[in-house]
């Protein structure tokens, strides 16, 4: 019996030796990647296919996500046979502004972000679809495409309230000024997305989007940009990053990304990382890059 117990606590021994050596040593899984489909093709942009592969290449880069890509036929065809299939994915990232899609993929992408599947929203997408209702209230606001006070209240930032107002006044739907730089200013500095990033930062050259309507429910602005008359702009705060919630679906909306060189700065990139893992999960966990602008200097790759 004895030499059983000896035995037994000698076994023991070992097995604790080995746990607590090589144990802790072990490699961890690493998580398991969020699945990104984007959407492009049709668009009233020049450039968007290079758009396109480089925002695939920044989400990748993190090692957190990996992006297929899905294309619409060309404008003015018969998009009948255009049938993403969304089943699978986590998130959903827009770069299309075109024609209609098909009732049956209307219907799919309506459960996919009800169902809580995570949208982002890249600029001209919000020019889409002004007249199917779902899609706007996912964006909350949008631009162009016949859009006006019908479609909702014009959405921006009162400097003197400290505060996002709704305005219901007649006039039209999405306009812009030169392109330039401009200085973009967190107004939600708690939310996932803009924790520790800076009050003030110069995004690069870009079109500022301004007089953008729509239902605006559930929105909440993140961060805005003063759209100067200088510029030929509103003379009003415009928001260029929003986030809303449609159903159980988060959606991340930036306006910035006119072009490739406006999609090099490493404020659009650091913000469409962040936005599309927020998309998927309701957290963020990426750093920000030692190398983020701040409100005198712009940073590009």
């Amino acid at each position: 019996m004895k030499t059983l117990l000896h035995l037994g606590t000698a076994i023991l021994i070992v097995v604790v030796t080995m746990w607590s050596t090589f144990g802790k040593t072990l490699p961890a899984h690493p998580p398991k990647p969020f699945k990104v489909l984007i959407i492009d093709g049709q668009t009233n942009h020049r450039n968007m296919k290079e758009g396109t592969a480089m925002m695939k290449g920044y989400l990748e880069e993190t090692g957190l996500f990996t992006v297929d890509v899905v294309t619409s036929p060309k404008k003015g065809t018969d998009l009948s046979t255009f049938r993403p299939d969304f089943q699978g994915f986590d998130v959903i990232l827009s770069n299309y502004n075109g024609d209609e899609w098909s009732p049956e993929v209307k219907d799919a992408f309506e459960r996919f972000v009800q169902n809580g599947g995570g949208l982002v929203v890249v600029h001209s997408a919000d020019n889409a679809f002004p007249k199917w209702e779902a899609y706007n209230k996912m964006i909350g606001i949008g631009g162009w495409e016949g859009r006006d006070e019908k479609s909702g209240p014009w959405l921006y930032y009162d400097e003197s309230k400290q505060a996002v107002v709704k305005d219901s006044s007649a006039g039209i739907g999405g306009s812009h000024g030169n392109q330039h730089e401009f200085i973009v200013k967190t107004r939600e500095a708690g939310h996932p997305i803009m924790k520790d990033l800076p009050a003030e930062w110069l995004h690069q050259k870009d079109e500022l989007y301004d007089r953008l309507r729509g239902p605006a429910d559930n929105i909440t602005v993140l961060a805005t940009a003063y759209s100067a008359k200088e510029q030929n702009g509103s003379g009003r705060n415009e928001p260029v990053l929003m986030v809303l919630q449609y159903g159980k679906g988060r959606i991340f909306h930036t306006t910035l990304g006119h072009e490739t060189y406006s999609q090099k700065c490493v404020g659009f990139i650091t913000t469409l990382q962040r936005g599309t893992e927020w998309a998927a999960t309701g957290k963020v966990t990426q750093k920000i890059p030692a190398s983020f602008p701040t409100a005198t200097q712009g940073i590009s790759r």
